[in-house]
């Protein structure tokens, strides 16, 4: 772990031109910098040069303009929540806190639509469409604290995605300031005038091309039923094959999440949510009209019985619903209790493998020693494999993440990739080299020299270097590891 206190200062010039800027809204002292330090990824740790809090779309660009013209890399942030490193300072660089850009400008019922700044938080936006009777799909775990702006810049999910989407398949429309200050307006493509869908490829683009400053969502009318099923397991793999079974049977639940023992006994002992002794659970969540709702509650009933079900647990009103997943929102604290520290992994695979690739997780524990609780959307795949450590005993820091990189191989080997909502950062980007080509990562370095020519945005993030791939090819031919990255190389 590389923690660094040393605050290296912006240029004089550049210092002083955005404190004209902003007054008191530039931070440079290091008391004030140092909740700054680091995102949701608390082992690597920085002192920024400085932090920008503008409360304007033009100050956003004028600090981008600022800082183009003093050649001084910018790190974009929300609020924090990122799990990868995305936000990580660099020496040098200046950090843009989007948090004070939180007002939600309009809500269009009729459209269906909201259009808000990036500093909005997501729940903040479901809570101003429901007098409407609408909602705002995508719901990460950390929807209470985390922003829209960050959710577009690292394309995040949450427990409902496997039937809504994830953030890009929610969003209409993008404004977004380049690493000069001028605004680019982002849509979907259109019939008439076929192109590049720039809408997607800014949504989890970890802040490289551009600094989001205004998003248009899509708002979805609240289902008339909603009904909630927990179904408990002796066994995981039973667990993960009824996850298969539901998806091939042509249901698609609004919700399909998976927990194992270890996570549900900390989620049970925080929240009390009512979560009964077994092995696995599946949580799953249908909607629609009530008939409908009532008509695949029993078809998944039939299935979870026929894979081995042992326990089931109905909610149909929305007391009980909040309950049921009271834990599974709560999972990820929750977990934290267990250990002194936990490391978070996001892989995603084909949903047929989740047996065997849950498998392999258990053997990798076994080898290295480490527990780990497994809760996740298993309805899209996408693993939140918890690997619990303790980072005060000496060698145990680097153990975790040889064997969060086993995670990720198999995830790979399985036919998935090494991220589904939490981002590259500065964690995977040992991943990215495995994962792949050097033609497509030479293709990633061009559309960012397209966007942002002299690499000034978000510099050393999601996208590897050629030099670093090539490096860290040669130590898996001779450890049979690709190691996390060091934060003296970034």
């Amino acid at each position: 772990m590389n923690i660094s206190n040393e605050q290296v200062p912006l240029p004089p010039a550049c210092e002083q031109a955005l404190k004209a800027l902003l007054g008191e809204d530039l931070l440079t002292s290091p008391e004030t910098l140092a909740p700054y330090e680091c995102d949701g990824l608390s082992v690597y740790r920085r002192l920024p040069s400085a932090v920008a809090l503008p409360r304007t779309r033009e100050q956003v660009a004028g600090a981008l303009a600022i800082c183009h013209q003093h050649g001084v890399p910018v790190i974009a942030r929300g609020a924090g929540t990122g799990l990868a490193g995305g936000a990580l300072p660099q020496a040098g660089a200046l950090i843009l806190s989007l948090a004070r850009l939180n007002r939600i400008l309009a809500v269009d019922p009729e459209r269906q639509t909201a259009t808000v700044e990036p500093g909005v938080r997501n729940i903040q936006i479901s809570q101003a469409a429901a007098p409407h009777g609408l909602f705002y799909a995508p719901d990460p775990s950390s929807q209470i604290a985390c922003t829209i702006g960050g959710n577009v810049a690292e394309n995040s999910g949450g427990v409902h995605c496997v039937k809504y989407g994830l953030t890009v398949h929610n969003l209409l429309g993008l404004k977004v300031l380049d690493d000069q200050g001028r605004l680019l307006e982002v849509g979907p493509p259109l019939l008439e005038q076929p192109g590049p869908d720039l809408l997607s490829l800014f949504t989890g683009s970890e802040g490289l091309l551009g600094v989001v400053v205004e998003v248009t969502v899509r708002l979805l009318p609240r289902p008339e039923a909603t009904g909630v099923m927990l179904l408990a397991f002796d066994h995981n793999e039973d667990a993960a094959r009824t996850v298969g079974a539901i998806l091939a049977a042509g249901l698609l639940p609004a919700g399909l999440e998976m927990m194992d023992r270890l996570a549900i006994e900390a989620a049970e002992a925080y929240s009390q949510a009512g979560y009964p002794d077994c092995q696995a659970l599946l949580l799953v969540e249908v909607d629609g009209c009530a008939a409908e709702v009532e008509e695949q509650m029993v078809q998944i009933e039939a299935i979870a019985r026929r894979e081995g079900m042992t326990q089931l647990q109905t909610a149909r009103d929305e007391a009980q619903r909040q309950r049921l997943w009271a834990g599974r929102k709560a999972a990820f604290p929750a977990v934290g209790r267990l250990a002194p520290d936990y490391y978070c992994m996001d892989g995603t695979i084909p949903r047929k493998r989740l047996p065997e690739v849950l498998a392999r997780i258990r053997q990798l524990s076994d080898h290295y020693g480490l527990a780990v609780a497994n809760v996740f959307h298993a309805g899209d795949g996408n693993l939140h494999p918890l690997i619990l450590y303790d980072a005060n005993q000496p060698g145990e820091l680097e153990r975790t993440e040889r064997m969060g990189g086993e995670i990720l191989r198999a995830c790979i080997e399985a036919g998935g990739t090494i991220t589904g909502e939490h981002g590259v950062g500065i964690e995977k980007l040992g991943g990215m080299c495995e994962q792949f080509t050097e033609a497509e990562l030479k293709q990633m370095h061009a559309v960012k020299a397209a966007l942002d020519p002299e690499g000034r945005l978000n510099p050393g993030k999601a996208i590897p270097s050629l030099h670093r791939c090539a490096e860290l090819g040669a130590m898996h031919v001779h450890h049979g590891q690709l190691p996390f990255p060091d934060l003296e190389r970034f």
